[in-house]
């Protein structure tokens, strides 16, 4: 997470986590967790699991993009399983800007309000499908 161009994600004041680097391509983003969704944006999710928020954010300073190129397909408030469609998107066709800011295809997936430096990843520097265990704690 260190190298998440963002301070909030990179120092973990979210929570700790993992970062990925989308493949080039429309693609689906699921649910890590099953749960309900307690927040959907265009660009990021919040599932809450067994009394644990995941949050799920589609690149740095998407929030700048007012929505545009991201579709939404759950509903806040849903149950969902880990592995259900959650947004879709292409992070290749992302501007290098927006707003003013950078604009980044890196894709935050944090344990909300865990302790810094909480989590462990066997996933860093792989590549990662659906279902594949992210994180441990």
């Amino acid at each position: 997470m260190t190298d998440v161009p963002d301070a909030v994600f990179a120092e973990e004041m979210v929570g700790p986590g993992v970062a990925i680097e989308p493949a080039p391509g429309r693609t689906t983003v699921v649910s890590p967790i099953a749960g309900t969704v307690l927040k959907v944006l265009p660009h990021a999710f919040v599932v809450l699991g067994d009394g644990v928020g995941v949050l799920v954010h589609l690149g740095i300073n998407t929030v700048r993009l007012e929505g545009e190129g991201f579709e939404v397909l759950a509903e806040q408030g849903s149950e969902v399983d880990a592995g259900d469609p959650m947004i879709t998107w292409d992070p290749s066709t992302l501007p290098a800007s927006a707003g003013g800011q950078d604009v980044s295809p890196v894709v935050p997936v944090v344990l909300m309000d865990g302790e810094k430096g909480s989590v462990t990843s066997d996933a860093l520097g792989a590549t990662v499908a659906a279902g594949d265990l992210l994180f441990t704690t």
